[in-house]
C-alpha cells in the first residue's frame, strides 16, 4: 500500500477508551494505563489530562531525579501529574500511596506504563485500592474508518491497527519489523533478562504460524528445542506485554468431552504478518495462514469491541473431542451467544453446521456467523449473518 494512502491533514483519531477514563480519573486517586508499547498512551492522557504536569520517565534526567530524590521529584507536582513510564521507577509507588492517601480529589496521579509485568506488580503491592486500571489496546475497526474508505479486507490485515501506521503514516513494511526488533531488545531483556534474543525472535515467528491455533507447549518446546517451563515463560512475556493473548475454552461441557488447551492469538496482524513474511496482498491471499490470520483479525476486533465497557463480556471458544468447534463463545450479563468466522466472502451452507449443532446441544437461539462478505442476513434458525467490520453493534446497549 502506498505510503500517501491517508489524509495529509494531522490525524486526530479519538479513542474508544476516552469515557472509560475518564470515568475511571472521577472516582479513584490513581489510575494506570496500560498497553502495548506505541499503542497510544501518551497521546490519549495527554489529550484527556491537557491541564494536569507532563513527565516522561525515559527521559534520563527525569529518571535520575525520580531515583536519586523520590520526595522532591514527586513535590514538583503538588497538584498531581501524568507519570509515563511509571514502570521505570517502580519505588516511586510506596511515596505515592502516602501522598494520595492525604488526599481527597480522584485523579490525581495518570500513570502509564508498557510493561504491564512490572507496572502491576509493584502497583498491586503499594496502592491496591487506591488505582483503577485501563489496557488501551491499538485502534479497531471503528476508529479508523473514516480513514480507511479504500481498503479491503487485506489492507487492514497487513497494516494492522498500531497507531503510528496511521497517525504518523508510516508505512507498514517498514513500520512492523522495526517495531518487533525494538520490543525484542528492549522489553524482552527487561523483562525477562532472555539473553538469546534470536531465539526468542524464532519463538515469535513459530506462534505466528500458529495463530487461531491450540496452543501445545511440548510441540513448540521440541520445535524450538528448548524446554516446557521456558516456553510457558515466554508466553507469560508475550501476554504480559500485550503481543498475544489466550483464549480460554468454554467451561461447560454438556456431557461432551472438550478440549481444554487455549487458543494462541495475537493482538495485531500486522505483526503476525510480519513475523511470517508476508509482505503483499497477493502473498496474503494465497497463503495457507490466511484463515488463521483473517479469524485473528476477528476474534481481536470482539477483544476491542468490548475492552473499555464497565462491565466487559468474556470471551471464549469450544471444541469437542470430535472437532466440532465454535470460533467465539461470548458471554455477557445482558447476551450470550455463539460466532463462527469465516474468510470466505460468499455464504455457504457449512458455515453453519456447528451453529445448528451448538443451538441443538445448547438451546441457544442467538447466534452469529461473521466473514468476509458484504452480504447480511437473518435466518429463521436464529442465525444471523453479518460482515465483519459490524460487529460493533453485538455489544451497543
Amino acid at each position: 500500500m502506498d505510503s500517501g494512502f491517508f489524509h495529509t491533514f494531522a490525524i486526530m483519531i479519538k479513542r474508544n477508551a476516552t469515557k472509560l477514563l475518564q470515568e475511571l480519573a472521577s472516582y479513584f486517586k490513581v489510575v494506570t494505563v496500560t498497553g502495548p508499547r506505541q499503542s497510544g498512551k501518551t497521546t490519549l492522557v495527554k489529550r484527556v489530562f491537557d491541564r494536569k504536569p507532563y513527565v516522561n520517565l525515559e527521559t534520563p534526567a527525569n529518571l535520575s531525579f525520580a531515583f536519586d530524590d523520590p520526595i522532591g521529584f514527586l513535590q514538583q507536582y503538588p497538584d498531581g501529574a501524568v507519570i509515563d513510564e511509571a514502570q521505570k521507577a517502580p519505588h516511586l509507588f510506596s511515596y505515592l500511596q502516602e501522598i494520595v492517601d492525604n488526599r481527597k480529589e480522584a485523579g490525581y496521579f495518570i500513570l502509564t506504563g508498557s510493561n504491564n509485568f512490572l507496572l502491576n506488580k509493584n502497583i498491586s503491592q503499594s496502592l491496591a485500592g487506591r488505582v483503577a486500571y485501563l489496557q488501551l489496546l491499538p485502534f479497531n475497526y471503528g476508529e479508523v474508518q473514516k480513514l480507511t474508505s479504500n481498503f479491503d479486507d487485506a489492507d487492514f490485515i497487513l497494516n494492522g491497527y498500531y497507531p503510528p501506521v496511521y497517525d504518523q503514516q508510516i508505512p507498514y513494511l517498514l513500520w512492523y519489523p522495526n517495531y518487533i526488533k525494538s520490543y525484542i531488545e528492549r522489553d524482552v531483556r527487561q523483562i525477562k533478562n532472555i539473553t538469546n534474543l534470536i531465539y526468542f525472535e524464532k519463538f515469535m515467528q513459530l506462534l505466528a504460524g500458529r495463530t487461531a491455533q491450540e496452543l501445545n507447549y511440548s510441540v513448540i518446546s521440541v520445535e524450538l528445542g528448548v524446554d516446557q517451563k521456558t516456553v510457558q515463560s515466554w508466553i507469560s512475556v508475550l501476554e504480559q506485554s500485550y503481543i498475544i493473548f489466550l483464549l480460554r475454552p468454554y467451561h461447560k461441557n454438556f456431557k461432551k468431552t472438550i478440549v481444554k488447551r487455549p487458543k494462541l492469538y495475537f493482538y495485531d496482524t500486522g505483526i503476525v504478518c510480519s513475523l511470517l513474511g508476508i509482505t503483499t496482498k497477493e502473498n496474503l491471499n494465497t497463503h495457507p495462514l490466511k484463515g488463521a490470520i483473517f479469524e485473528t483479525m476477528v476474534v481481536s476486533e470482539f477483544v476491542k469491541a468490548q475492552q473499555y465497557r464497565v462491565n466487559p463480556a468474556k470471551l471464549y471458544y469450544w471444541r469437542d473431542k470430535t472437532g466440532r468447534e465454535i470460533d467465539l463463545i461470548v458471554e455477557g450479563q445482558t447476551n450470550h451467544f455463539a460466532v463462527e468466522i469465516k474468510s470466505g466472502k460468499t455464504i455457504l451452507d457449512r458455515f453453519f453446521i456447528n451453529l445448528l449443532y451448538w443451538k441443538k446441544l445448547t438451546g441457544e437461539e442467538k447466534s452469529y456467523v461473521v466473514y468476509a462478505g458484504d452480504q447480511e442476513q437473518k435466518r429463521s434458525t436464529g442465525i444471523e449473518v453479518l460482515n465483519w467490520k459490524h460487529i460493533g453493534r453485538l455489544f451497543e446497549t
